[in-house]
């Protein structure tokens, strides 16, 4: 049982490798997605319905914090551009990531309305039969696997921590 868990680690560990490298990296992106660390501003045009309500607007572009500065005439100004409520003519500008970089982060955005949903399911099952055939690596009455329970502990213990705080 031993000489097999190494084996299907081994390999499902080299055939994971390039998922987890893309996880790895579109997670340490996602963490700064409050701020515009590698972000470009582009400028946007959208059809809206015309005669929104002020908050709808917002809404509608998805824009957080949205907020009217001014309205003069049909032109509503707000922070990222306008809106002009006779013909529903949305112009602002948007922060988003590069084309590559925002593709990556919608792995970790996947619901069950996409196809990226199998490919998580079988990241995150794949990931657990490490946690566990890695507990098979070495024989129970060893030094490295107490040392191993124990770091495994430790992770766990540390990551609880770190959620409850």
């Amino acid at each position: 049982m031993n000489n097999t868990m190494r084996v299907y680690h081994r390999y499902l560990g080299f055939f994971l490798s390039g998922i987890m490298a893309m996880y790895a990296l579109s997670g340490i992106v996602l963490i700064f997605r409050d701020t515009d660390f590698l972000k470009r501003e582009t400028e946007v045009e959208r059809q809206l319905p015309a005669n929104l309500p002020g908050e709808e607007i917002g809404r509608s572009l998805r824009l957080k914090e949205f907020k009217i500065e001014k309205t003069e005439g049909d032109l509503v100004y707000f922070r990222e551009g306008t809106y002009n409520q006779s013909t529903g003519q949305a112009k602002f500008k948007a922060k988003q990531l590069p084309y590559v970089l925002d593709k990556m982060t919608k792995l970790h955005k996947a619901n069950t309305n996409q196809p990226l949903f199998f490919l998580n399911i079988f990241f995150g099952a794949g990931l657990l039969f490490f946690v566990l055939s890695a507990f098979w690596m070495f024989l129970p009455n060893t030094d490295i696997f107490r040392k191993g329970v124990f770091f495994a502990v430790g992770g766990l213990v540390l990551t609880l921590i770190l959620i409850l705080l």
